[in-house]
């Protein structure tokens, strides 16, 4: 069994300048793949990694922290409780949906609950959405949790995740405040003239006809189907805070793009990431319906977390 996986380990890499480098894969959600880097010593020696610990002793899976693994396992039942919950309760509640109930809604909406800060980042948009973010928790969460302990690590995560939903409802409310300042106006004076201003943006959320046939009625309806339509979910925003806290604790681990096989260090591929995650949102892309500013927000808050640590004098514990 020894031998079998020592013969596994020198498949998986590729020696380059003394570094072995694993043909282990990530994609983030709305992130460009990476390739994590193994230092190692010796043609068989034991691989020293930043990211995933395994020797001749251990199994795969024995290694893994119990923060991290409790939260692979919680965000699986979740996974699968948000496929199979709607199939088995189907004939007594009709259109059922888990991540309707904990997935996060805007703060305005009669579908919002303040759990949902905490629940939306177990749910999951779909098995690839929940396969990558598992990933990344896996490869980056393990090195962070035997580092800083089980509490901490435990806490940091999801500071970096409702963080991340704050953000994402601060962003939510700049972005809706004009068109739901002028449906209210609409709505007063019983008249489609305010909503001129704001039509375009109107059109990107619902489909009407002429905005002159809109009443009071009209725009009451508009207004609540605006605050009820958007809904996150995903552990990206606590994923993001992770990746931050990973360059923080090991800024000279060697990460390479799939595309660009030039290695960089964390910290300077966190901090090119952070850039493009920016842009994007500022762009604001219409066939982008991804949260970048909620990762932006777990980076931000696992920062100020770090920061804080850092001041007490007890960020390495």
């Amino acid at each position: 069994m020894h031998d079998t996986l020592k013969i596994l380990l020198k498949n998986m890499c590729l020696k380059w300048e003394n570094v072995y480098f694993c043909r282990l894969f990530i994609s983030f959600p709305a992130c460009f793949p990476v390739l994590v880097s193994y230092s190692g010593k010796g043609k068989y020696g034991r691989f020293f990694s930043v990211v995933i610990h395994m020797n001749e002793r251990s199994a795969f899976m024995s290694n893994v922290p119990p923060a991290v693994k409790n939260l692979l396992v919680i965000n699986f039942i979740f996974w699968l409780a948000d496929l199979a919950l709607p199939r088995l309760l189907g004939s007594a509640y009709q259109n059922f949906n888990l991540s309707d109930i904990l997935g996060m809604h805007y703060w305005a909406s009669e579908k919002f609950h303040v759990f949902q800060i905490l629940t939306y980042m177990f749910m999951h948009g779909g098995f690839s959405h929940m396969f990558f973010n598992m990933f990344a928790l896996y490869m980056f969460g393990i090195a962070i949790e035997q580092r800083w302990g089980t509490k901490r690590f435990l806490i940091f995560y999801l500071v970096s995740g409702i963080g991340a939903a704050l953000v994402q409802q601060l962003m939510w409310t700049i972005d809706f405040a004009p068109l739901i300042s002028a449906l209210n106006d609409a709505v007063r004076q019983n008249s489609s003239a305010p909503l001129a201003d704001v039509e375009e943006q109107l059109r990107k959320f619902l489909h009407f006809g002429s905005l002159s046939s809109i009443n009071s009625v009209t725009a009451l309806s508009m207004k609540q189907l605006i605050v009820d339509s958007p809904l996150t979910v995903g552990a990206s925003g606590a994923i993001f805070g992770l990746l931050f806290a990973f360059a923080w604790l090991f800024p000279d681990a060697r990460m390479m793009l799939i595309f660009l096989p030039i290695p960089i260090s964390a910290r300077v591929f966190v901090a090119l990431y952070a850039i493009v995650e920016l842009f994007f949102g500022v762009a604001g892309f219409s066939f982008d319906n991804i949260a970048h500013f909620a990762h932006l927000g777990g980076m931000l808050f696992g920062w100020l977390l770090i920061l804080y640590w850092k001041r007490k004098g007890t960020l390495y514990g």
